[in-house]
């Protein structure tokens, strides 16, 4: 389609020399701009539809980036990122060497601060806003634009919490449509679902309470409601707060009546919205189906299995459960800390949680693992779903990190299994009953075998298995990444593979035997070699005086960029093309 204002404006000094009456058209060509990529690309749609008025808004009225502004999540950027610069090459995004998903300070100075978790924008507005008071620039602007389900976690409370007895020049913009990537939950969901109706509830609310010049809520696709209060709020100083009301998926007709399936549809038809027809071949499951069927199957006959997730029903699989047994299955909302320590104080009472948790997002609940469940050795079971690198969505979202920091911290059993056969047994397993916590590891995408529904089998704990024999050199793997040492090892049968499935505690059994009877070692992980599991191996050759020579692969010490899995990996030194030329290098 012709895009006759769009096409004009490359940066927002261009979008405000257009008149107030030319916006509506202008959100109109932005939103077909943005779904005609996103239907061949793929990527996020829902959000950034939802908040085109906005969007537009902002950067007509403030002086962006001289003013700062700040979205949360990333999810919610695309049409900021066509606005400011990035229009030609936004068909790059969420590529190897592309424009991100998510905004990025490195990427443009529009982009006031990276972000990919959710809750963080109030803390990094309200930090700029007093750096700016404390030099003196006090006609700065600093906003922040925050969706309904990450208000509601707890750092966005603290930081509401300072803002409002601060004097710090910040507007927090509340993005709500009722929904994150699942519906939104909790009291502060329903609350605010009421304030939109109830004229008594938005003059005395909690917002308010916390000293905010509260004002809304308006409709959040209304540009001339949206201009209007925007240039008052603008010329007050001090917190302000307004409350907007936007349909995700605005514009899209299956958008705004599925707003779950198209958070991220995939690929689908520009015109209709209808998504692009699934292949009718049979696929091997995705591991986070292998999860949600399995924990289905054994809380069919274990009564005391919960699931818990933090606002990711869908991502996890974890709906499977909630279909069958709503009332012990636990969406939190994006709350990881508390999901961690209210898997803590269960476990206390003898139920089994199985608190299931993207690797990336765990690590926001540190101390609650630490504290609350190991010092504790409470037997939560961690599924760390979307372990290792996870593609396009890039640095933010890689869990590379998991190894490295779970094995760090007493009690914890480190666990990843190379298929979905030995997801389920290790699922199986530790609902039998386990004296420690867990973490469980594994990738997002698809498995390996049709055929995966097998009778469950106890896996015994800390010990590793020999997928391959060999002579002189041992290659170790641990994980779904063994695949690659698999496939890298068909031409080269005269090199032993383990699978060591435990981080922690290791086999040191078959360690000895290993160390005993090969002089060359490698290791392979799909995580940080710093460290992570090759760090595991050397530090058990060192104990026990060994002189095998050691060979780490892994993810390097960097943040990896967004890219396929497969470029990932091999970038990394970790496909199987690379494994197959370092074994016939060095051997």
């Amino acid at each position: 389609m012709m895009n006759a204002l769009l096409d004009a404006i490359k940066f927002p000094s261009d979008l405000r020399k257009l008149t107030t009456d030319q916006l509506p058209k202008l959100a109109k060509e932005l939103r077909a701009f943005i779904i005609d990529i996103v239907a061949t690309k793929q990527g996020h749609l829902g959000a950034s539809l939802g908040v085109v008025e906005l969007t537009i808004a902002l950067h007509y009225l403030f002086d962006t980036p001289n003013d700062l502004l700040v979205w949360d999540v990333g999810h919610q950027a695309y049409g900021h990122k066509i606005l400011t610069g990035r229009k030609d090459i936004f068909e790059t995004y969420r590529q190897l060497h592309g424009i991100s998903g998510f905004p990025k300070i490195t990427e443009s100075n529009y982009d006031a601060f990276g972000v990919g978790h959710s809750s963080t924008s109030i803390s990094a507005a309200l930090g700029m806003a007093i750096a700016s008071s404390l030099k003196g620039e006090t006609e700065k602007h600093h906003i922040a634009v925050i969706g309904d389900a990450s208000i509601a976690s707890g750092m966005a409370f603290e930081a509401l919490n300072h803002a409002g007895v601060s004097n710090a020049n910040l507007l927090i913009i509340l993005n709500d449509n009722a929904i994150g990537i699942d519906p939104s939950v909790g009291a502060l969901k329903e609350y605010l679902t009421k304030v939109k109706t109830d004229k008594s509830l938005a003059k005395n609310n909690i917002i308010r309470a916390l000293n905010f010049d509260y004002s809304g809520p308006i409709d959040g696709h209304d540009l001339d409601s949206l201009l209007k209060e925007l240039t008052r709020l603008k010329n007050k100083k001090g917190p302000k707060f307004l409350h907007v009301i936007t349909t995700k998926g605005k514009g899209l007709d299956q958008a705004e009546k599925d707003q779950v399936k198209y958070h991220a549809p995939g690929k689908f038809d520009a015109k209709t919205g209808e998504l692009a027809p699934k292949s009718t071949a049979v696929f091997p499951p995705k591991y986070q189906d292998v999860f949600g069927s399995t924990i289905v199957e054994l809380a069919r006959t274990n009564k005391n299995i919960i699931g818990i997730t933090p606002a990711m029903l869908s991502g996890s699989s974890l709906k499977m459960m909630l279909e069958e047994f709503p009332e012990r299955t636990f969406d939190v909302g994006i709350a990881e800390q508390h999901a961690v320590t209210l898997a803590a104080g269960m476990a206390t009472q003898g139920m089994v949680p199985f608190c299931n948790i993207y690797s990336t997002f765990i690590q926001r609940a540190y101390d609650q693992i630490i504290h609350d469940v190991a010092l504790q050795n409470l037997p939560v079971i961690f599924c760390l779903d979307r372990a290792g690198l996870v593609g396009e969505d890039g640095a933010t979202h890689h869990g590379v990190f998991d190894i490295s920091y779970m094995r760090a911290i007493p009690n914890m059993i480190v666990f990843a299994p190379r298929n979905e056969v030995e997801l389920r047994n290790i699922l199986y397993t530790s609902q039998l009953g386990l004296n420690h916590p867990i973490a469980i590891r594994y990738p997002r995408g698809r498995g390996f075998s049709i055929d995966w529904k097998k009778p469950f089998e106890a896996i015994e704990l800390g010990t590793g298995v020999c997928l391959q024999k060999g002579t002189n050199s041992a290659i170790l793997s641990l994980g779904t990444i063994g695949n690659n040492v698999t496939k890298a090892l068909e031409e080269l049968p005269n090199i032993a593979h383990y699978d060591m499935r435990f981080a922690k505690p290791l086999d040191e059994k078959l360690l000895h035997t290993i160390c005993a009877n090969f002089n060359h070692i490698i290791t392979i992980e799909d995580g940080v070699k710093k460290g992570g599991f090759g760090s595991a191996i050397l530090e058990f050759i060192a104990e026990h005086h060994y002189k095998n020579s050691i060979k780490i692969l892994g993810i390097q010490d960097d943040f990896i960029e967004h890219g396929t899995i497969e470029e990932l990996q091999k970038i990394n030194g970790i496909d199987s093309g690379a494994i197959k030329q370092i074994l016939k290098d060095l051997y």
